[in-house]
């Protein structure tokens, strides 16, 4: 059954940044979240999505793996090291084969450029599940935290604190698109790329909404509406995470940098949380924290997503 009432133009579409959408559209993915979340919209249809994660994940796995399944229908999880493209096939390859087998596609891989090359060699929708560029998807999750604990996006302002990465690339553009004033406040050697940084800004500038990038993180915060951190080195930054403590301990998230957000400021990670790092146990677990909520939200916001891209929300 499809959603009744609903419109999308999204349908047979990608997603690869949050750029590839206007502004309108995000509002109505948001909206079409917030409906299926609170079970005013059931859509069921069988459809297949595949999974194929090159890196380790928790909770973008289980979420698209449980968002298909309420969507009535089913995941086959693609494992790279037991199928053909771990063994080199040609992803141009790959990507039109699996086109034959599957209704919409979600990758996790390192390059951006081999999840562009897999959209344009597939013939179904495919998603980026994060990339060393990109995480679209865990900012319609953001977002939707922030509209349910405010009733609203315009004009609030989030900051990020720690490396410029791509959670805070795609923080910077979801949050243009939406009207939300986003602060990026990093050591002058981690800050966001300037090509993304710039992107950003003309989308802002759109949508009557600015992006600073700072190197003061105690100015940054300055009455913020929500703090919002990551780990201080991403996946395949390993090796340098024991180095980047110090250079970063000033970002972490702790009761003295909230007290200095506004009163009424909520606290977000997309996890996993190292704790003690870029967050304190007692900020996590406090009052302020939506680090569950937001969590939770990656359910509500990729069954949206997929509901819109197989077009059951025309």
């Amino acid at each position: 059954m499809d959603i009744q009432g609903k419109q999308t133009t999204l349908a047979g579409r990608d997603l690869l940044t949050l750029a590839d959408l206007q502004a309108s559209e995000l509002q109505d993915l948001l909206q079409l979240a917030i409906d299926l979340k609170q079970g005013k919209l059931k859509p069921q249809a069988q459809k297949t999505l595949g999974l194929l994660f090159s890196k380790a994940s928790t909770r973008t796995r289980v979420s698209f793996s449980a968002a298909i399944f309420q969507l009535g229908g089913q995941v086959l999880d693609l494992n790279p090291s037991v199928t053909q493209v771990g063994r080199g096939e040609p992803i141009a390859d790959t990507a039109r084969v699996l086109s034959r087998y599957l209704d919409i596609l979600a990758i996790r891989t390192f390059a951006q450029s081999d999840l562009e090359t897999y959209a344009h060699y597939a013939d179904i929708p495919v998603i980026n599940a994060l990339t060393d560029l990109y995480h679209p998807c865990q900012i319609l999750a953001d977002l939707l935290t922030l509209q349910e604990q405010f009733n609203t996006l315009k004009g609030l302002t989030l900051v990020y604190l720690g490396d410029g990465n791509n959670v805070a690339h795609s923080l910077m553009l979801g949050c243009a698109l939406a009207g939300v004033n986003v602060r990026i406040a990093t050591p002058d050697d981690y800050r966001p790329l300037p090509a993304v940084v710039e992107k950003a800004t003309h989308l802002a500038a759109q949508h009557q909404s600015q992006v600073e990038v700072l190197a003061d993180p105690q100015a940054a915060v300055v009455g913020a509406n929500a703090l919002y951190t990551d780990v201080w080195a991403s996946m395949g930054q390993e090796s340098e995470a024991d180095s980047r403590i110090p250079l970063f301990q000033p970002y972490q998230v702790n009761e003295d940098l909230l007290s200095r957000a506004d009163s009424q400021a909520i606290v977000l990670h997309c996890l996993p949380a190292h704790r003690g790092e870029e967050i304190t146990d007692g900020v996590m677990e406090g009052a302020q924290s939506k680090v569950w909520d937001q969590a939770e939200n990656r359910l509500h916001a990729q069954k949206a997503l997929l509901a819109s891209l197989l077009g059951l929300a025309d």
